[in-house]
């Protein structure tokens, strides 16, 4: 995925055709290494594509890919509505763990603040 990111990140710079040392340069400005056999498999197949292109096809297809929405089976029996009486007891115990996690971050600041 980082060798895509750097290509993308070339193109989008003004390079519409980045190659291996493009790519390398941008991966080593941020401390990583590029293997190169990754490296020459992206390069081999973005090479004379348009990436906003190949942007616009990859949605088209990921757009048929379940969106892991969980799929309900029918209720037996004909009941109308699912039995909900613990869900607020649920709710109130999850808002104060929120609020105990908040706490014990701002306790871990040692005094520092963002504009100090």
């Amino acid at each position: 995925m980082r060798y895509v990111a750097a290509y993308l990140l070339a193109t989008l710079g003004g390079n519409e055709q980045p190659t291996a040392i493009d790519i390398k340069k941008i991966l080593g400005s941020v401390g990583i290494e590029a293997d190169d056999s990754k490296l020459s498999k992206v390069i081999s197949e973005l090479k004379g594509k348009n990436v906003e292109e190949v942007i616009s096809a990859g949605f088209t297809k990921i757009s048929s890919v379940p969106g892991g929405v969980a799929v309900s089976a029918g209720v037996p029996g004909g009941s109308a509505a699912p039995d909900t009486a613990g869900a607020p007891a649920a709710a109130a115990e999850v808002k104060k763990e929120e609020k105990k996690e908040e706490s014990d971050e701002s306790e871990d600041d040692m005094g520092f603040g963002l504009f100090d």
